[in-house]
């Protein structure tokens, strides 16, 4: 009988909102290749919580106790932001394999280390982009390769709440703001869906209603070498959300209202679209119509499916892709020089917008 391959034995390094409430979750759906072993935390009943839920985990309120546990081999770093680069280097000199929290770093050349680091200890270091895997996300990719849309010229993405934050992410001491929360997820599949290297950026960030200094509006235009623009939007100040995912081509639009339907209209494929950029006629428009071609009537497609990926691709498929990636070496679907162009491009909005702009990665954050 073949034996079976040893579970990845995960340590989460931090047991708040994403160690706890989010890494926990996705690691109890692969039973049978990830068990957690250790969990490090500041405070004791967050600890005592986790062993609750896993009672052969061991707790930890040290951090080198923690790192020095020979049974932990996956540091999950779930810590502050600020602290993100600082806690996975410690862990890789500990000799452990690191999955890091995003935003993998606050600035480029802190980032720059994180490289360093990795590429000195090849198959350590993993990032978790996880919203790369979304199901709307990878369909909405299948479409646009389909070809149905047309040539696709612009693409907008939108995630919209009305909230008053007033936790640690709403100050920019401590690392906070959308742009570090949910920034290095848009931006990471903004750069996917532009398919061509990025040209150029604009970027605007405001302070609408959260209740500290960072910015809980984020607004990012970035066009790429081809032509495409990606335009996105972050934000707590707006009650009526726009649609997730909008997807314009010259053949037709795509629309996600909210990432269980989408929403498509498109030019009969077997429809000819008038052809030559030099038949328009210079002439008055006609009083009684506006249809200004020869061409055969525009016959139009209509439909709204479910968001059902071909590959069947979901948020928490990453964790398996970390135990194929370490367990069985097959490439890690988020490469270094996809996440540290991550932090480049943040670096780059945060330049454009230099009140929010941290000074260094580590602001005064408890170490343990």
């Amino acid at each position: 009988m073949e034996k079976t391959t040893e579970k990845l034995r995960v340590g989460i390094w931090g047991l708040g909102r994403a160690g706890y409430g989010m890494h926990c979750s996705e690691i109890d759906q692969y039973p049978d290749e990830i068990e957690i072993v250790a969990g490090c935390d500041l405070e004791q009943e967050r600890l005592e919580l986790l062993n609750k839920r896993y009672p052969q985990a061991q707790t930890y309120l040290d951090g080198d106790a923690f790192l020095a546990d020979p049974d932990v081999e996956v540091v999950a770093v779930a810590v502050r932001s600020p602290q993100h680069v600082d806690y996975a280097l410690r862990a890789l000199d500990a000799g452990k394999c690191v999955f890091l929290e995003k935003p993998v770093a606050l600035t480029y050349a802190a980032a720059r280390k994180l490289e360093a680091a990795a590429r000195k200890r090849p198959e350590k270091l993993f990032f978790r982009h996880n919203r790369r895997f979304e199901a709307a996300f990878h369909h909405v990719l299948e479409i646009m390769h389909s070809g149905v849309l047309g040539e696709v010229f612009e693409i907008k993405l939108a995630r919209h709440e009305f909230s008053f934050r007033a936790d640690w992410q709403a100050i920019v001491d401590c690392g906070g703001g959308q742009l570090n929360n949910w920034g290095p997820h848009l931006i990471d599949q903004s750069l996917r869906l532009l398919e061509s290297p990025l040209e150029s950026l604009w970027s605007d960030l405001k302070t609408v209603t959260a209740l500290g200094d960072a910015e809980d509006h984020v607004k990012v235009v970035m066009r790429g070498e081809n032509g495409r623009v990606v335009d996105f939007e972050i934000s707590d100040g707006v009650a009526i959300p726009s649609p997730v995912y909008a997807v314009y081509g010259t053949r037709g639009t795509l629309i996600s209202e909210d990432e269980q339907d989408i929403r498509l209209k498109y030019v009969d494929p077997a429809c000819e679209m008038p052809r030559g950029r030099r038949s328009a006629d210079p002439g008055t428009p006609p009083i009684g119509g506006s249809f200004h071609s020869d061409a055969e009537p525009v016959r139009w497609v209509r439909k709204t499916i479910m968001v059902e990926p071909a590959d069947k691709r979901q948020v928490t498929d990453i964790y398996h892709d970390l135990y194929l990636a370490i367990r069985k070496h097959v490439p890690f679907p988020v490469t270094l020089e996809e996440a540290i162009g991550n932090v480049k491009v943040m670096e780059e909005i945060k330049k454009q917008n230099p009140r929010f702009r941290q000074k260094a990665d580590v602001f005064g954050c408890k170490t343990f």
